[in-house]
Order: C-alpha cells, then sequence, then structure tokens
C-alpha cells in the first residue's frame, strides 16, 4: 500500500502498478509481515500465479514485487535483504515472429466499418510507417508535427523523441486531420473488433511496430534506427527485428 502511494503515483505504469499491488495485497502472501517473507513464500506464490498467466506475466509482476522489497530494503529500512533475490524466474516466452504483410492491412481498411474503426486502422497504418506505440500515437495532436518530424514530449522511458515522418505517414496524417482522436484502451478493442471482422489470425496491434522497424532496418542504419524507435539498449532492436534470413539472402544477390 505503501509502495502504490509513494512509488507507482510518480511512474508512467502507474495504472498497471495500482492494479497489481492490490490484487498482491489481496493473495496469502500479502498477509505476511515483510519481515517474514522468504523466497521459499515467493516461490510458492510465483508456482500459483503460474497457473493462472503466461510466464511473462510472472516475470512482469516479480520484477513489480522486487520492486517493492528493494524499496522497503533501501529507503525504508524495513528489511535487510531482497528475498526475490533468491526466486528464480519463469524463462521468457520464445520473441514473436509475426510479419505485417499489405495485404492484411488491405483486409484491415475494408473490414473498417465505423468512423473509429477506420481512425484505429489508420492509426495502424502510421505506426507500420512510423514505429511509434500505440499510445505515442494517440497523444498526437497537429501542434506534435513540424515539417517531417513529430515531436513526442514524453514517450515510455520518460524521455522525450522525434521521430521523423515519411511521406506514407504524412499522407496518414492529412487523411485524419493530423489528430486521430483515439484513446489508447479504444483503440485496442477496436483494433480487434476490425482484426476478428477481417479474420486476420494472431495479429496484435503492437506487431506493427516490428514491422515499421523491420521495414526500415532496409533503409537506414542500426544507430539510426535505434534512433527513431527510441531504443537506447541496441540489443532490444533484435526483439524488433523480425526479417527473415530467406529475406535476407535475397538481398545478398
Amino acid at each position: 500500500d505503501r509502495y502504490a502511494r509513494e512509488v507507482s503515483v510518480k511512474k508512467r505504469g502507474v495504472r498497471w502498478e495500482l492494479l497489481q499491488l492490490p490484487r498482491m495485497a489481496a493473495d496469502k502472501i500479502g498477509k505476511i509481515p515483510i519481515g517474514d517473507a522468504k523466497p521459499s513464500d515467493l516461490a510458492d506464490w510465483r508456482d500459483r500465479r503460474l497457473t493462472q498467466v503466461s510466464g511473462s506475466t510472472v516475470r512482469r509482476e516479480m520484477n513489480l514485487l522486487s520492486s517493492v522489497f528493494t524499496q522497503a530494503r533501501r529507503e525504508w529500512g524495513l528489511i535487510p535483504a531482497n528475498p526475490m533475490m533468491d526466486v528464480r524466474k519463469p524463462p521468457d516466452a520464445p520473441p514473436r515472429t509475426r510479419r505485417v504483410s499489405d495485404e492484411e492491412i488491405y483486409r484491415l481498411q475494408e473490414a473498417a466499418i465505423s468512423e473509429a474503426e477506420k481512425r484505429t486502422i489508420a492509426a495502424f497504418r502510421f505506426a507500420v510507417e512510423t514505429a511509434m506505440r500505440a499510445g505515442e500515437i494517440c497523444g498526437l495532436t497537429p501542434d506534435s508535427v513540424t515539417g517531417r518530424v513529430a515531436h513526442l514530449p514524453l514517450t515510455k522511458n520518460g524521455t522525450a523523441r522525434d521521430v521523423p515522418l515519411s511521406s506514407g505517414a504524412l499522407a496518414i496524417l492529412e487523411e485524419v486531420g493530423g489528430d486521430f482522436q483515439l484513446k489508447p484502451g479504444t483503440l485496442d478493442t477496436l483494433f480487434r473488433r476490425v482484426r476478428d471482422r477481417a479474420k486476420i489470425e494472431g495479429l496484435r496491434f503492437h506487431d506493427s511496430r516490428a514491422e515499421a522497424l523491420t521495414r526500415l532496418s532496409k533503409k537506414v542504419d542500426v544507430l539510426s534506427l535505434a534512433r527513431i524507435s527510441g531504443h537506447k539498449d541496441l540489443k532490444m532492436l533484435l526483439v524488433y527485428y523480425r526479417e527473415t534470413v530467406e529475406d535476407l539472402a535475397e538481398r545478398l544477390d
């Protein structure tokens, strides 16, 4: 509760943490005094969560709970050590390899019926052009764009970023009047609705970011690609770079 009040509220991920922390507190692990929590208690909680959600979700929740223990140790002086440090995390899920084809984008456009759905698919097309995240796209206003540059004052990692815009991205912005008029939660719901209507399997809105970076990798060098995406760790680009070995072989000739 104290972590939620004093720490979570200062984070960009505040909404997710304020949902997770009360759920953790309601679990039987929340009844254990913080000084008595042992790695075995946390391992038991981990194993029970793995029967309910994916390994990647459990890893994320473990990171949050570990942050609570670290805060309690370093700044509040409540415990001498973080018991989560001795708990094994479940393995990461295999990286996604899903690409987005032009034919699928066409089917999404054809399946969009309402004005809001059409704006949602326009946002997806814009994401494929720019590698911008859904929240960043929803936050765009006409004042955010100067010439061929979109200025993002606050991104997921807490810093500002300027994104170069292709002629295709500019055309999409002009198409929607410079403002997609969507909120991230609404965008996700509408995208899944249109995707299902178009009978497209296994596609997520966030796959647009990987598709964009894979396409852009054919046009710019890796440092430019990292600047466009906002990645400070070049290794993270490998998570989003999804060009196949067959594609690479064709580029060798």
